[in-house]
């Protein structure tokens, strides 16, 4: 089982089960956990080989979908789903293999294709990182800088530096094995057809009108929704405008 953050108490609407991307964990989604537990239950998973979940020697689509099942079974489901990017391709294989486990679906800035933009050099930069060297997070951001340009991106990992314990909370060994299955998307035999949105940054490229018609047919009643301004972290980046629209979504 899955280390989970619950939010809120339940209520008449369904739980919010929240699968968040490469590299995140359950505590990256506080805020939006937190405002959207005001009318309903929300359960922010820390997916198998990262943040306090288990560590596990395969990291494949299908085993993330039935990790996910498992978690929303113990809480009697169904329920809705919302997943970013890695944590969105989990819940698409969730939904179209395990229909009944779903009411509603929300996948963020993701599509169910496969991507060429690895993310090998972020895993590759964090494992050249001793983090029994550091006594605190300024530290270890100077030492990152040389390989990870970007401020913000350095912030989000470093989240996922456990510098009590000396270690990184992110299998590294295995998710950079399964990297390539992790930028590529399964075959699925499956639909759909509960209600889905598809929500994207006005500013990302994840999610191109080329991949509508595979979207459409996986999920027929899918609908489209951009936030101006946004990239592919469209929940950090636009946090009242995505919750807005999340909310929007599950409340209709």
């Amino acid at each position: 089982m899955l280390r989970t953050i619950i939010t809120g108490q339940p209520s008449e609407k369904p739980p919010l089960l929240i699968a968040h991307g490469l590299f995140g964990s359950a505590r990256n989604w506080g805020v939006i956990s937190k405002r959207l537990s005001d009318t309903r239950q929300v359960i922010a998973v820390d997916m198998r080989n990262h943040g306090e979940s288990g560590w596990f020697d395969t990291h494949s689509y299908a085993d993330m979908a039935n990790d996910l099942a498992e978690i929303i079974a113990s809480f009697g489901g169904p329920v809705d789903v919302l997943g970013h990017s890695m944590g969105g391709k989990c819940a698409m294989v969730l939904a179209t293999e395990h229909a009944g486990k779903l009411n509603r679906l929300i996948v963020a800035d993701i599509a169910p294709v496969a991507y060429t933009h690895t993310q090998i050099h972020l895993a590759n930069a964090m494992q050249s990182l001793d983090p029994s060297a550091v006594s605190n997070r300024g530290e270890a951001d100077q030492l990152l800088s040389d390989s990870i340009a970007e401020p913000s991106v350095r912030a989000f990992l470093l989240q996922s530096l456990d510098i009590k314990g000396s270690r990184w909370k992110l299998n590294l060994d295995v998710l950079t094995a399964e990297m390539p299955a992790i930028l590529g998307f399964p075959k699925l035999g499956g639909q759909f057809n509960g209600p889905t949105l598809f929500l994207s940054g006005g500013e990302s490229d994840y999610v191109k009108p080329e991949h509508r018609p595979e979207i459409k047919r996986l999920f027929p009643t899918a609908r489209f929704a951009k936030i101006p301004g946004a990239g592919h972290w469209i929940h950090a980046e636009k946090p009242r405008e995505f919750e807005a629209a999340v909310r929007a979504f599950l409340d209709a």
